[in-house]
């Protein structure tokens, strides 16, 4: 009889061991989900931190998508600067603090290059591909920045922003050289130099544009901040 008990017993916590276990296992993955990058990562993800923080004074290294001694710190520093944990760990809020989604399905990402690359093509199709990657960048620089919407989408479909969704032309297929352009710009290549706004001076008839700092001028495009 108690031999039956003691393996009883044996049964019951080995059990109790299994479900500690689990969730001991599905604990760590939900951290993993959530702490996107950090020391030792590399990639796209690592090349948008390393461009926004650059952009916002937090970081002066090279944007090479390496998460290094730098930009750690940088992130560090960011965080600071935000009310957020300073642990050097680029995790869920602190992406979202950047504007950076941290959903990792490739469903999110690929939506973003799509409407970028429409809107590239729609706004700057013919303009030399530096041109088409600096309207990109000026997307991007919006979504960065406090005086615009935080998403591709919302920047894209502000009221007025961009004459190819007033028009339609948002909705023609993009050619590869918009695809390209688009991911180059998410890549961190900013030809604009750093610039919100662009226009073409043959055809602008809002006199304010005028008035905004000019950064750069490629093709028919004047790009300003």
């Amino acid at each position: 009889m108690q031999k039956n008990n003691l393996k009883i017993l044996v049964f019951v916590f080995a059990i109790i061991y299994f479900y500690i276990g689990v969730l001991y296992i599905s604990s760590n993955r939900e951290n993993v989900r959530e702490t996107i990058s950090r020391y030792g990562s590399s990639g796209n993800e690592v090349t948008q931190i390393q461009t926004k923080l650059k952009r916002w004074g937090y970081y002066n290294g090279s944007v090479d998508g390496i998460y290094g001694t730098k930009t750690y710190n940088a992130v560090k520093y960011f965080q600071r600067k935000n009310g957020l944990t300073a642990d050097g760990i680029a995790g869920k809020k602190t992406l979202a603090a950047m504007g950076i989604s941290n959903n990792t399905s490739t469903g999110s990402n690929t939506a973003n290059v799509e409407l970028l690359a429409r809107l590239i093509n729609g706004e700057a199709r013919g303009e030399p591909y530096k041109g088409m990657v600096a309207v990109g960048a000026v997307v991007l620089n919006r979504v960065a920045s406090p005086n615009f919407p935080s998403t591709v989408a919302g920047v894209v479909y502000q009221a007025g922003a961009f004459d190819a969704v007033d028009d339609g032309q948002i909705n023609m297929t993009p050619s590869t050289s918009a695809y390209n352009a688009a991911r180059d710009a998410f890549n961190g290549w900013d030809p604009s130099g750093g610039a919100i706004y662009y226009f073409n001076p043959a055809t602008a008839t809002n006199k304010w544009i005028w008035s905004r700092p000019l950064t750069v001028v490629i093709g028919n495009h004047r790009f300003c901040k």
